[in-house]
Formats: structure tokens, C-alpha cells, sequence
């Protein structure tokens, strides 16, 4: 089970665990060196729903082979047992030998008892390589990604319209812990107010404590993920915003990040393959973080949640703007093919190095190098203004040889006459992730 930290993956095997009528050891590993591990292991059997747990509690253990063999001994044969490893990337990391150790446990021990052995890791890149080829697990377990909640059940969990929970989506990134502090039907700038006003709210300690634990020791790495919230998104401005970082470290940063899946990188749609990679945190809430939250705490910490609220209000729309577009592309793919575009398999957006040229939506038959455009479109995502004529009239401006479809999103509707395919509004959005 891989999902990022704090989006509640331990909450729900916890859960899990309660449930079910079985004898249940849950043990979380801290990234502690080997023999501590194994000390709290042993502590975390004996402490467990085993039978036979006290015959771990007076065995020392000194190896995983030892700890693994032990426990094979005290799990019963005639019932289900689950065993619940947790932040297994911490023992990889500190043991390279960790997973064949478990991998020949479960071969030789293990497996011949009704034993569900659960493991489960917030390092993305880390998990997605436990069960891939050559590696020990490879076609022994079954994998499960935990993600967050989708903007449409945001907007169950919080009651709010189709335009104001993708708000509140955004400014949640739909982590379980944030979302349950929103009450129903409340406003975004009241539970802003709410939660800016509480130094231990959950808005404001969950993005720096995932930081703490995910990047222990790459100072550069946190500074260049700071920069890319802040709204940097190319190599070359990334590079000189960290104070003129050299190009092999800011490439190190940016692959540390990307292979964590914290930071993704992006190119642009078209017919023809391009190297302007783009870069944007994956998820919105810690770039609503980075951008407004971790600069303010020093005024937070004197009591000024007042300053900090009218600052998130000023710079709200234009924040906006630009975070809303990924998720409403992805809402687009949820949506597509239909009847009007039944070859569009992927939509992205297209830009060039000087951004002469900048499309907010391109739908295609595949990515990043497409065979065939089916549309190009703008996004438009703002309370009072509407999709116009001069709105129709800049998109129509960056038609290529080829005319495409054109197509608009917007959030307070369209005033055209004509000239667009179709559009789209908020209810259609979130009714893609029902």
C-alpha cells in the first residue's frame, strides 16, 4: 500500500485492522538504525494480539532473518492473522538486504500460514519498485495506492457547490486531516479565517511535517521545491532563483523530487517532440502552502492571521488561475472520449520556449508527441467574468496551419455568439469524478 504521507493510509489499516476479527500486529518502522528496529519490533509483538507474543518478549533478536523466523513460530495455524509493517522504505533504506530477507521469510515461513501481510510506505518511488521485475517481491503481493480525496468528494465531504469545492480542493489538496476540519457548507474564506487563526491547525502543520519527514537531509532539494511553489517552472529561472544553483545540482534536486513524485515534469502537447520541460508541485496544497502559508509564519506567530487572510485574499484569483488548470485538464480526461471527440485520449497544454505561444488545453490521440490534434482551448476561471468574444478571439489567434475545434472552460459561463465546439462549467467538471 503506497500513498503520500498523511493522506491517512496507516488511518485506514488501522481501521482495517479494528474491524476484523484476527490477532493483529502493527508495527512502524522510525528509520532507526538496524538494532533499534528490531528492538521495537520485538516490543510491538509482544505487545501485540499474537498468541504466543511472550515467547518474542524474552528472545532477543539480532537480525530480520531471526525477527521473521520467530514470528512465523507464533502465528496461528488455525486462523487469520494480519501483520501490518509500516514506512517500510525506512528499513530499505537502512538495510539494503531488508527486502530479501522478507521476500525469503514469506517463501519459506510465511506463506504457509493464513497470515495477510501488509506493507506500507509513503515513498512513492520506493514502493512502486518493491513488485517490479528482479526485484525480491516481484508477483507476490497485490498493490494499492492510496490517493486523496477527489475534488468531487470534497465537495461531499464538505457540501459546497461544484466551482467552490474545487476551492476548496485546491487549498486541501483532498488530505483526509484537512478536509475533516471544514465544516458543512462552510465558506473558503471563513475556514480560511478559522484555520489561519489556529497555530496548530491542520492547514498549517501538514505540509511542513510531510517536508520534515521526506526530506530529512536535502536542504537544496526543499529550497528548489520552494521555488517551483512559488511559481517557477523552468530549469533555467528554477536554477537562478536558488541563488544561481550549478546546472548538475539543480538536475540532482529536480530528479530527487520528480522520482518522489512531489514535483511533476511537464511537455507540451503537439504533433511535434519538444524539450521545454516545465516543472509544478503535484499537489495543490502544498503549492497553496509554499506560496501562502510558509512566508507568513512569522507574522502568524505574532497573532496576525489577519494580515495573513487579506494577503491569501489579494492573491487569490491570480493563484488560482494557474493551479486550477491541471485538475481541470484531468477532469477533461475523465470526460473524454465522447461522441464529439471520440479519438482524444489525452489533454494537456502547449507551449513554446519564448511562450509566444501558450495553449491552455489540447486534446489528442496519445502524449507527449501526438498523431492527431482534435481541439485546442482556453480556461477561464474567474467568479464574475464569463468566456467572451475576445476571449474566442486570442484562441483563435494561435491557430496553427491546421484549424482545430475550439473549446472553452469557464467557471461564470460563455457570452459567445459561436465559434467554440463546446464548453464546460464547474458541474460538468465535478461530475466527472462521480
Amino acid at each position: 500500500m503506497r500513498g503520500r504521507r498523511r493522506i491517512g493510509k496507516s488511518r485506514l489499516v488501522e481501521e482495517f485492522t479494528q474491524s476484523a476479527d484476527a490477532p493483529v500486529l502493527f508495527y512502524t518502522a522510525t528509520g532507526a538504525r538496524v538494532d533499534q528496529e528490531l528492538e521495537q519490533f520485538r516490543r510491538d509483538v509482544a505487545a501485540s494480539g499474537l498468541p504466543g507474543r511472550d515467547l518474542v518478549a524474552k528472545t532477543p533478536l539480532d537480525s530480520w532473518d531471526s525477527a521473521f523466523h520467530l514470528l512465523s513460530q507464533i502465528l496461528p495455524d488455525d486462523r487469520t492473522a494480519i501483520v501490518v509493517i509500516d514506512e517500510v522504505p525506512y528499513l530499505s533504506q537502512g538495510d539494503p538486504g531488508f527486502e530479501g530477507v522478507l521476500q525469503r521469510a514469506w517463501d519459506r515461513y510465511l506463506e504457509r500460514k493464513p497470515v495477510l501481510l501488509i506493507l506500507i510506505g509513503s515513498d512513492l518511488s520506493v514502493m512502486e519498485t518493491l513488485t517490479t521485475y528482479n526485484r525480491p517481491f516481484y508477483q507476490r503481493g497485490r498493490e494499492m495506492k492510496v490517493g486523496p480525496l477527489t475534488p468531487g468528494e470534497v465537495g461531499q465531504m464538505t457540501g459546497l457547490p461544484a466551482a467552490e469545492a474545487f476551492d476548496a480542493w485546491l487549498v486541501t489538496g483532498g488530505l483526509p486531516l484537512i478536509c475533516a476540519a471544514w465544516e458543512p457548507g462552510e465558506q473558503l474564506w471563513t475556514f480560511m479565517e478559522r484555520q489561519l487563526a489556529d497555530p496548530t491547525s491542520s492547514l498549517l502543520v501538514s505540509a511542513e511535517r510531510s517536508l520534515t519527514a521526506e526530506f530529512p537531509k536535502q536542504a537544496i532539494a526543499k529550497d528548489v521545491l520552494g521555488i517551483i511553489g512559488t511559481g517557477e517552472r523552468t530549469f533555467t529561472n528554477i536554477a537562478r532563483a536558488a541563488g544561481g544553483l550549478s546546472a548538475a545540482t539543480t538536475t540532482r534536486s529536480l530528479e530527487l523530487l520528480t522520482n518522489k513524485r512531489v514535483v511533476v515534469a511537464e511537455l507540451p502537447l503537439g504533433t511535434s517532440p519538444s524539450k521545454e520541460k516545465r516543472y509544478r508541485l503535484a499537489d495543490p496544497y502544498l503549492r497553496f502552502w509554499t506560496r501562502f502559508l510558509e512566508p507568513a509564519f512569522p507574522l502568524l506567530e505574532r497573532g496576525r492571521s489577519d494580515v495573513v487572510l487579506r494577503r491569501v485574499r489579494e492573491g487569490w484569483t491570480a493563484w488560482r488561475g494557474r493551479a486550477v488548470e491541471p485538475v481541470i485538464r484531468e477532469s477533461l480526461a475523465r470526460l473524454l472520449p465522447d461522441d464529439r471527440f471520440p479519438d482524444v485520449m489525452e489533454v494537456g497544454s502547449y507551449w513554446t520556449r519564448s511562450n509566444d505561444v501558450e495553449i491552455d488545453l489540447v486534446g489528442a490521440d496519445r502524449a507527449p508527441v501526438a498523431k492527431r490534434l482534435s481541439f485546442i482551448g482556453s480556461i477561464k476561471w474567474l467568479e464574475s467574468r464569463p468566456f467572451d468574444n475576445h476571449d474566442l478571439a486570442a484562441l483563435a489567434r494561435v491557430q496553427g496551419a491546421e484549424v482545430l475545434p475550439m473549446v472553452a472552460v469557464s467557471r461564470s459561463g460563455v457570452t459567445t455568439a459561436g465559434g467554440l465546439a463546446t464548453h464546460y462549467g464547474p458541474d460538468d467538471l465535478i461530475g466527472a469524478w462521480e
